[in-house]
């Protein structure tokens, strides 16, 4: 069934209640890449509070998040969903804490994977979501990615192995801001028409608006029902939801001091 207005407006609630754990959580680290995380947002919301089946455990969706810089988001979107409490999110960053910089297995087990070095998360997601064809396991892998990371090769790697293998569980979501620590993606490594190489690798490939959870919804419903991997490009504002930093690059990788960050809580009000 298609999403419904009622779902739509809780997933616009709780991407709200996100967005300000967001801000909140990278302003009290002095730390975070606060543009990326508001970009990726709507994206999560969607994930975690309508698509991914969770339950039973050993044959799950699983999500794999490539563009681990993103943690605020998922960090953020967890302790929405009730996994985690909202005093430990005020500890991102800080030594001894399970929320590190980048998601950390060795410091949160219920992690699906660590990261580091962009453009690993698809080769990780490719692995199980074979893992399950082998199981014979119904669930879904998802694997959302920066656009930034699409110019590393081992992402090509990954993306011809699943064509090769039809990979028909694999959901690739590219967070589709246009712009990376250094400036515009397109000044940099030139990724467009960004689509018309993932169908050159053999995928399907699905264009929406990464901030319209009826758009989001109608890619991946599209995306189950094809007998390969797909990946869903889904066009978006690096620092979504306050108006002074969208589309600025300058916001990739740096946080607000504690005025601007409770300015930016009021604007999100």
């Amino acid at each position: 069934m298609p999403i419904n207005s009622s779902e739509i407006t809780s997933l616009k609630e709780h991407a709200q209640n996100i967005r300000r754990a967001i801000i909140s959580l990278t302003t009290h680290a002095g730390a975070g890449h606060l543009g990326g995380a508001l970009s990726v947002t709507d994206i999560l919301t969607y994930l975690y509070f309508h698509a991914l089946k969770l339950k039973p455990r050993d044959s799950r969706d699983r999500l794999y998040l490539s563009a681990g810089h993103l943690c605020p988001a998922l960090y953020a979107t967890l302790c929405e969903l009730g996994e985690i409490d909202e005093k430990e999110l005020l500890t991102y960053g800080q030594f001894g804490s399970r929320l590190q910089g980048h998601p950390s297995l060795a410091d949160y087990t219920a992690m699906e994977s660590a990261s580091g070095s962009l453009g690993q998360g698809l080769s990780i997601a490719l692995g199980a979501a074979l893992a399950y064809k082998l199981d014979r396991k119904n669930g879904t892998i998802y694997c959302v990615m920066s656009d930034g990371e699409q110019e590393e090769g081992s992402v090509w790697e990954a993306a011809m192995a699943a064509a090769h293998y039809r990979a028909d569980n694999l959901i690739a979501i590219v967070d589709r801001n246009k712009l990376q620590i250094s400036g515009s993606t397109e000044n940099i490594i030139g990724l467009a028409p960004l689509g018309v190489k993932y169908r050159a690798f053999g995928w399907q490939v699905i264009d929406c608006d990464g901030h319209d959870f009826a758009a989001l919804d109608h890619a991946v419903s599209r995306a189950r029902q094809n007998d390969g991997p797909t990946a869903i490009i889904a066009e978006t504002v690096m620092g979504k939801g306050i108006k002074s930093i969208e589309n600025n690059a300058y916001w990739h990788g740096r946080i607000f001091d504690r005025a601007r960050g409770a300015a930016a809580l009021k604007e999100l009000t």
